[in-house]
């Protein structure tokens, strides 16, 4: 007896949003029309060191190639906003992006690893489907993905009308802007594609205006090699000298081009208490943070999507942010001097310079 392709669908979506998923949809698996965007992107080396962006070549863009087999792909995106916050959230983080003597860590990163949330999830939904059609002839094949492989996901997220791409390359949503994580799930099994949706930005460049480091080049063309989320995370190396003082306090990723972005009064807060906001992650001072030490770090990070960026980079990212601190009046510039100091002969030579050229600023 065949698959009931509707039927099963309306029970993958309902046994996705039990799960947290805010919205269940099927992307097609032909994402050929991508290729050439993909292909100019990296002959532009603007994926910089993240070099598993060129490493897979064309599979990125080809699932049945990635996983053989693959007829549909399910894409799932889960909201993150911590479930306690309030209307004007946008405001109260500017306010935090101009006290430059706090240490501001990205909206998503203040809760638990999303990866490890959406894998976790992921897997028992596709475990669902499994058991669903246990009674069905042939092997079921299923693979999860969530930010951790050669995909498209937010190709394949539009392709399927979770929303459309936004000039800072970002998936919108009508009802849920874009503070959300996106997962997918490979199938060996034929699926009823969901419908694309239309653009919605119109003349509106609230996010490419408002990018420090003007790391958005084009609409929906993002130069990750300035991009401070880049920058604070996927770069082991000094951060260049001329994008430092553009950084701000900003010590883990970057969320200006949402804050600003009008589709994000709509964004929505999460159903799990997963991305509620750690203790020690929202609020801490520079000088605080700069006298942490890697135990503390450790502590702190358990768990969360910032300890694999090391403690080496989350003291290069907070020197620079102290460096900027020391250029504003309001700035206790004794106290976070004196923190500076003490890593002024750490044992990591990219410690030594980025503490070096922070205590020269405001000089």
């Amino acid at each position: 007896m065949p698959i009931d392709q509707t039927l099963l669908l309306a029970h993958i979506q309902k046994t996705g949003h039990a799960l947290g998923f805010s919205q269940i949809t099927v992307a097609p698996v032909d994402l050929s029309s991508a290729e050439p965007g993909l292909v100019s992107w990296l002959e532009k080396n603007f994926h910089g060191e993240m070099d598993y962006m060129a490493r897979h070549g064309l599979k990125r863009a080809r699932p049945a190639e990635l996983v053989p087999g693959t007829l549909s792909v399910i894409t799932a995106r889960m909201n993150y906003l911590p479930r306690d916050t309030q209307e004007g959230w946008q405001e109260v983080e500017w306010v935090r992006l101009h006290n430059r003597t706090e240490a501001v860590v990205s909206v998503y990163a203040r809760g638990r690893d999303y990866h490890k949330v959406l894998r976790q999830r992921l897997s028992s939904l596709a475990q669902e489907i499994e058991n669903y059609l246990a009674s069905e002839d042939g092997p079921l094949q299923t693979r999860a993905f969530t930010d951790s492989a050669p995909v498209l996901e937010a190709e394949l997220a539009t392709r399927s009308g979770q929303g459309w791409r936004g000039k800072h390359s970002l998936v919108l949503n009508r009802e849920a802007g874009s503070m959300f994580f996106l997962g997918e799930i490979f199938l060996n099994i034929q699926l009823p594609e969901s419908e694309p949706v239309t653009d919605h930005c119109g003349h509106c460049t609230a996010c490419i205006d408002v990018c420090p480091t003007q790391a958005i080049v084009a609409p929906g063309l993002v130069d990750a090699r300035r991009c401070i989320s880049y920058l604070t995370i996927e770069h082991a190396g000094a951060i260049p000298e001329e994008l430092r003082p553009l950084m701000g306090n900003r010590i883990y990723g970057c969320d200006d081009c949402q804050l600003v972005c009008p589709w994000n009064k709509y964004a929505q807060t999460a159903s799990l208490p997963d991305f509620d906001i750690r203790t020690g992650l929202v609020g801490q001072q520079l000088v605080d943070v700069l006298g942490w030490t890697q135990e503390e770090f450790l502590l702190r990070t358990e768990g969360s999507a910032i300890r694999r960026i090391g403690y080496v980079r989350w003291l290069r990212n907070a020197a620079v942010a102290a460096g900027n601190a020391l250029t504003c009046a309001q700035a206790d510039s004794i106290g976070l001097r004196e923190a500076l100091r003490a890593h002024a002969n750490h044992a990591e030579p990219i410690i030594q310079e980025h503490v070096q050229w922070a205590l020269l600023q405001g000089a």
